[in-house]
């Protein structure tokens, strides 16, 4: 092993497959952990203890700064760089309460070590000391464009705040954590109070990074099929043995315990539509220990779920049954040095507090009399091991996942970074106790009996956000008025040396320095689709051949193509709530027991695939998604089939309940995207997809059920009709196409789960009632709410103005999400983000994301044909692009990710060989197929599909713009 560091410790970690190493660099004492397997996503990243102590966000702004330039690698933005042009398969840096992180991955050895290299320079040497300008682009600047202007603020991260604090659900978590922990650094807004972030200087932004980004402070993580013996070689001559050791006082302190709980009350912002009653958040909030407890860490999940998640909980229930909220939800929080557990109303009155806590009270001490249903418990416990099995975590590499959960024990104890990835030791450890009473004393000690907790009441304001406005531009001009005319004229001749600044592009000869594969590196043939075809009896089988660790993936497909727009909202709403309701063997909580103490989850899901070739035309489909172990495979069968043909829906308390409650969810999701509302609501005027997609999951959605609520008495019988007519369309034998992903022996499962399952289904089809009449017709929308910023989207339809979809059109998202609109739109226009999405059938969309401007943000996306002509890019530049396309096209899969992926290939009709055309022309794309692509961009944007979602006062001042404005909600 390497002299300059000592092996601390060497853990055999058995429900990974993995061996853990934890060295110490002699000098620095720096912390480095190995986690050692034959992963080829091999992961890495540097972190730092940062506890803030104010709200001016100057973690996060370092955190966006060091990202700017470094000693070796000094151009403005290598970040971008390397999004572009390399085949990174995560790369990101991430601010958290009282840490910051920087991880990368990739599958590529050369690129994995360029990846590091540019990180550990940037977190260790930035250009932060070199160049103010970096500071005020990312952090805040005051700005105005001529002497008569309004004074300003404008930032990234200043405006990426400020659509943060309108959010109602973080500025609930932010208080909760301010409510519990009032005298450590989490009762400080890491990610920066608006109000709070122009307070910060320049000076004590460089004193933090000086302090905390020192290798004495650092956390580094390697994992995956790697070197160890030259990682550790590299981070030593190239970094750690340049620095000596510093003692920095970053230690995260503990709250002391609480005497008697706590009660605040705050307000939020709602739009001047919104009405004030029954839009009140109640939570119950109680801090539960030492995040060092590894039975805690993993119990209050199983308790969660037994409590207040699972359908039917007792809490949520009785808070239900109560009418003190429209829906209940419960988080645990182990992510910091102290847990807690919140329970939260939403939906609620600020006068029914009381009785809010009242009923969690009573509700509780009521379940520790007669002990907490075990049959839950042990369902909660086979679900979350389930879990631990199967390790899938969407798109994010696994080896990220796990590297972040170290840091839930290692950062406050560096002898311990493996404590909470044991977890499958430690459940069923939890298991063994369940009957005698773990989870009834847990609930009393912990939650009931426990002091130490808060009620927080977030009240529901109108005008709140506009006056807030007044009040800054209030302060504002009297910060102007106080300036001499000196003064006033440095702020305008500074914002335009800062835009100037940003336009400037970094020098051919900085831009060399940022390491980039060539085109040699990437593989030419298309990744392989997953897929064989079978007939079982007349009804198709797709066999994903996958290694799956023992679990059978194994989804019922039934193609609803035929299904008319009015009706899409109904199947929305059967896709959520079977399987929540009472079926003829079970109860739903019944049901819910048995699905977890059988399988890994049922599911359901309606999709709709474009068809290759086919402009706007599709194939929708209902599916139900099951996962289980192969010996499982008659009790998931047995549910699947209780589910879909058993399900009564007559219990009309049940149905408004559900109503109530994804009314109140959707009411969340349509706040947390509105860059997805506006792209999807602006592509409604001429995509009957997009049309689907709203009515399924957007605005009319939402209004759906709201109607649907508030008119139920009438409503409630047709609507119960309606969820039962659908199940007999839908469950039908010749609808039904079966998808299984597993090894070769679960073909023959699927085909006896198959013969099984056709008799039990409608045996007749019947066709749906009623047509897909849709008008192409105009959208310039404005959708009003609270926000303090804008997400502003401009789409179209190239393939109606004859054009056609090539290849092109990947690498042109690369370059406008990481060139154009980037600069435009993010570096100058101070927006969190911006991106475009082109589809196969000619379906185009910009859009941004927590964007301070709207008028200005519709010209940049107006001339991207322009920019588009004069597009040039040398063959390095060209590369670059085509690499970081490449990588978002390689992304690893999971196994059921590639079991879906041959599914929807089959349903779209995307072969292998029309993959494999699209990446040659990926690989051999020119500038001037580049070029080629501005007028068809300018053929989509000329149509004028718009639509906004933001700040009020903001659309009220650009009015002409549309053609129809109303609120979002």
């Amino acid at each position: 092993m390497n002299n300059a560091y000592e092996l601390l410790k060497e853990e055999k970690l058995e429900g990974l497959d993995s061996l853990g190493f934890i060295f110490e660099h002699k000098k620095t004492k720096a912390r480095i952990c190995f986690i050692s397997n034959d992963d080829n996503n091999k992961v890495f990243y540097i972190g730092f203890r940062t506890p803030p102590k104010d709200s001016t966000g100057v973690a996060h702004i370092v955190e966006h700064t060091v990202l700017c330039g470094s000693d070796k690698y000094p151009v403005k933005d290598p970040f971008v760089e390397l999004v572009k042009g390399s085949l990174n398969t995560f790369l990101n840096a991430i601010t958290y309460s009282d840490k910051t992180v920087y991880p990368i991955a990739s599958t590529n050895d050369t690129d994995y070590m360029n990846l590091i290299d540019v990180y550990m320079d940037a977190v260790f040497h930035p250009n932060i000391y070199k160049y103010r300008e970096i500071f005020e682009q990312e952090g805040w600047h005051y700005e105005m464009e001529n002497e008569n202007s309004d004074l300003t603020i404008n930032g990234v991260v200043y405006n990426e705040m400020k659509g943060a604090f309108s959010s109602p659900d973080d500025v609930l978590s932010r208080q909760i954590l301010n409510s519990l922990f009032p005298d450590t650094t989490y009762a400080i807004e890491s990610g920066g109070d608006p109000k709070v972030i122009p307070t910060l200087t320049y000076e004590d932004f460089l004193a933090f990074h000086s302090k905390y980004y020192h290798p004495s402070n650092s956390y580094i993580y390697v994992y995956g099929d790697v070197d160890i013996d030259e990682i550790l070689e590299y981070l030593d001559t190239k970094y750690l043995r340049n620095y000596d050791y510093l003692e920095v006082d970053s230690e995260i302190g503990l709250q002391k315990p609480f005497d008697k709980p706590v009660e605040i009350t705050v307000d939020y912002p709602i739009g001047a539509d919104q009405d004030t009653a029954n839009n009140a958040y109640l939570s119950y909030n109680v801090c539960i220990g030492d995040v060092l407890d590894p039975n805690m860490y993993r119990a209050f999940d199983v308790l969660n779920y037994a409590l207040v998640s699972a359908p039917g909980a007792p809490l949520y229930q009785a808070l239900i049954d109560a009418d003190i909220a429209e829906d209940v939800d419960c988080s645990f929080e182990a992510s910091q040095r102290q847990m807690y557990f919140s329970i939260v109303a939403r939906g609620a009155n600020e006068e029914d507090k009381d009785k809010f806590v009242e009923i969690i009270e009573n509700t509780l001490k009521e379940q520790i009399t007669k002990g907490i249903d075990k049959k839950t418990l042990y369902a909660a416990i086979n679900g979350e091991q389930f879990r631990a099995r199967e390790l899938d975590f969407g798109s994010a590499p696994k080896g990220l996942i796990i590297g972040l959960q170290l840091l839930d024990s290692w950062l406050y104890d560096k002898n311990m970074p493996f404590l909470h990835l044991h977890g499958v030791e430690v459940l069923e450890k939890i298991k063994s106790r369940v009957d005698n009473g773990l989870f009834d004393y847990i609930a009393d000690a912990l939650l009931l009996s426990n002091n130490h907790k808060s009620i927080v009441t977030l009240r529901p304001k109108q005008g709140l956000t506009a006056a807030d406005d007044e009040a800054l531009r209030v302060k504002l001009a009297g910060i102007k008025a106080s300036m001499s005319k000196a003064e006033i004229k440095e702020i305008v001749e500074h914002t335009a040396y800062l835009k100037e600044y940003q336009q400037t592009p970094s020098s051919k000869e900085d831009l060399a320095k940022i390491p980039v594969l060539s085109r040699y590196d990437l593989t030419r043939e298309a990744r392989p689709i997953d897929l064989a075809v079978y007939d079982e009896a007349g009804t198709t089988i797709l066999h994903h051949k996958v290694s799956t660790n023992g679990i059978h993936y194994f989804n019922m497909v039934f193609d609803i193509s035929d299904l008319p727009l009015e009706m899409v909202p109904y199947v929305s709403m059967l896709e959520r709530f079977i399987g929540l309701m009472d079926t003829k063997h079970y109860s739903y909580t019944d049901f819910t027991n048995e699905m977890y103490l059988h399988t890994g989850g049922i599911t359901t899901n309606t999709a709709v695939h474009e068809i290759y070739g086919e402009h706007d035309k599709y194939k929708m489909t209902f599916e139900v998604r099951s996962k289980f172990i192969y010996e499982e495979a008659d009790s998931a069968k047995d549910l699947v089939l209780e589910m879909i043909c058993n399900t009564n829906f007559s219990d009309e308390k049940r149905l408004k309940e559900l109503i109530t409650a994804e009314k109140s969810h959707m009411e969340y999701i349509l706040n947390a995207r509105g860059n997805q509302v506006a792209a999807t609501r602006a592509r409604c005027g001429y995509s009957l997809r997009a049309n689907i997609a709203d009515l399924a999951n957007g605005v009319r959605f939402f209004r759906f059920l709201k109607d649907l609520e508030e008119d139920f008495d009438n409503k409630k019988l047709e609507i119960i009709s309606t969820l039962n007519n659908l199940t007999k369309t839908i469950f039908a034998k010749d609808r039904l196409l079966i998808s299984s992903t597993g090894k070769s022996e679960v073909l023959n499962q699927a085909r006896r789960l198959v013969a099984d399952i056709k008799p039990k289904l409608s045996q007749e089809r019947k066709e749906f009632e009623g047509h897909n009449n849709f008008d192409v017709h105009p959208v310039k929308e404005a959708l009003k709410d609270a926000s303090q910023i804008q997400y502003v989207a401009m789409a179209g339809d190239f393939v109606k103005s004859g054009y056609k979809y090539n290849g092109a059109y990947k690498i042109l998202n690369t370059i406008l999400g990481y060139d154009y609109f980037w600069i435009k739109v993010r570096v100058q226009g101070g927006a969190y983000g911006c991106n475009m999405n082109a589809s196969r059938q000619g379906d185009m969309v910009f859009v941004s994301y927590r964007d301070p401007n709207l008028a200005e943000t519709l010209k940049v996306f107006e001339q991207t044909g322009d920019y588009l002509r004069n597009f040039d890019a040398d063959e390095r530049d060209m590369t670059k692009y085509i690499i970081g396309t490449v990588s978002g096209m390689d992304t690893p899969l999971t196994p059921s990710q590639r079991g879906l992926r041959g599914l929807n290939c089959y349903l779209s009709g995307v072969t292998q060989e029309i993959l494999q055309n699209t990446r040659n022309e990926v690989l051999d794309a020119t500038v001037e197929d580049i070029r080629a692509l501005a007028d068809p961009v300018d053929a989509a944007m000329s149509q004028g599909y718009i639509c906004v979602v933001g700040n009020e006062s903001v659309i009220e001042a650009n009015k002409e713009i549309f053609n129809n404005i109303e609120s979002l909600y």
